[in-house]
């Protein structure tokens, strides 16, 4: 296994950070592999896979430098620099375009080396316009099937994030490292973080900055620039990724009405007002009501994390919830 080591000053600085460049990433593996992990994948994918196929069929080179890329355990290191705080698609892209060509190169030989040793970059990449290429390449895949649905999945993400940070200041960090990316990611103890299954020297990362980076797909990895940044990108919980995945119950919804239902459903985490209408799809007024019901039944509670207000189901509500699941179980 991969593993970090890093001192307790080290994380307890570390954040949680939205980066559009690594959230166009993790769509650009989602669009390579064609393997859609819910119903909302299903349906972009669809709606974008055939645009992507056509680009790489015109463009050989950029469908070579892909594959070559991805690897199978390990990814070109300029095709994910690790995210920074605040950073625009822009800013992030800027930096891939920027990277030398030799070092594209080079990493691109050790991305096909963990394919098979005896790999060797193929002579069409054998040439200096590759991290062009790669970021064109991630221009398209923001501009075409990112960037239309970004508010979405920056509420989805920001829903996350205020999820684990609350459970950060409940439970402490290592219950939270657990779940980042289950049965990868894993507190070890001794100042260890295991940050994936890979059997690659440990690295001694404290005093540097780190950040947790989630994404809507079930993509997951780690990036760095040393000595100063590393990153562990992991998918965001299921249940916010695609809530068309987890339907209210029908005798929850005849009992609540449907709007009601589906918003009790989500409070399995922690989220407020503007993530439930953007997760929803209700408007703000709507599920402001919804919860004002919900609260005076006693289903719900809410209390204050920074400058959010968080809304979950209270035990109450979890009774109510799986209750209703088993009955429909039983009726189905």
């Amino acid at each position: 296994m991969g593993w970090w080591q890093i001192n307790a000053d080290t994380l307890a600085r570390s954040r949680f950070v939205l980066s559009p460049l690594a959230e166009t990433f993790a769509s650009l593996r989602l669009l390579h592999s064609r393997q859609a992990a819910h119903p909302g994948e299903q349906v972009w994918l669809r709606d974008h896979l055939p645009g992507y196929r056509a680009l790489l069929a015109a463009d050989p080179v950029t469908a070579r430098l892909v594959r070559a890329g991805l690897g199978r355990t390990w990814i070109a290191d300029f095709l994910t620099p690790a995210p920074r705080d605040g950073e625009t698609f822009e800013e992030g892209v800027a930096r891939v375009r920027a990277v030398a060509p030799a070092d594209a190169r080079a990493q691109l030989a050790v991305a096909l080396a963990t394919v098979s040793p005896a790999a060797r970059l193929p002579a069409e990449l054998d040439r200096d316009d590759l991290p062009e290429r790669a970021a064109r390449l991630f221009e398209y895949v923001w501009t075409e099937t990112v960037r239309p649905y970004w508010a979405r999945r920056r509420h989805i993400l920001q829903a996350d994030v205020v999820a684990r940070t609350a459970r950060v200041s409940q439970g402490g960090w290592a219950a939270v490292l657990d779940d980042l990316r289950p049965g990868r990611t894993r507190w070890l103890g001794e100042n260890r973080l295991q940050v994936n299954l890979h059997e690659y020297p440990p690295r001694e990362i404290s005093g540097a900055e780190l950040v947790f980076v989630p994404v809507t797909s079930e993509a997951g990895w780690v990036s760095w620039e040393e000595p100063d940044r590393y990153a562990i990108v992991y998918p965001c919980t299921g249940t916010l990724a695609d809530h068309r995945s987890r339907p209210a119950p029908a005798s929850l919804a005849a009992l609540l009405g449907p709007g009601r239902a589906s918003v009790l459903v989500l409070l399995v985490s922690p989220m407020s007002t503007s993530q439930l209408t953007a997760v929803t799809g209700q408007g703000l007024g709507s599920v402001g009501r919804h919860l004002k019901v919900l609260l005076d039944a006693g289903l719900v509670e809410r209390r204050r994390a920074g400058r959010s207000v968080l809304y979950s189901r209270t035990a109450a509500g979890d009774v109510l919830v799986e209750a209703q699941n088993r009955d429909d179980m039983y009726r189905s």
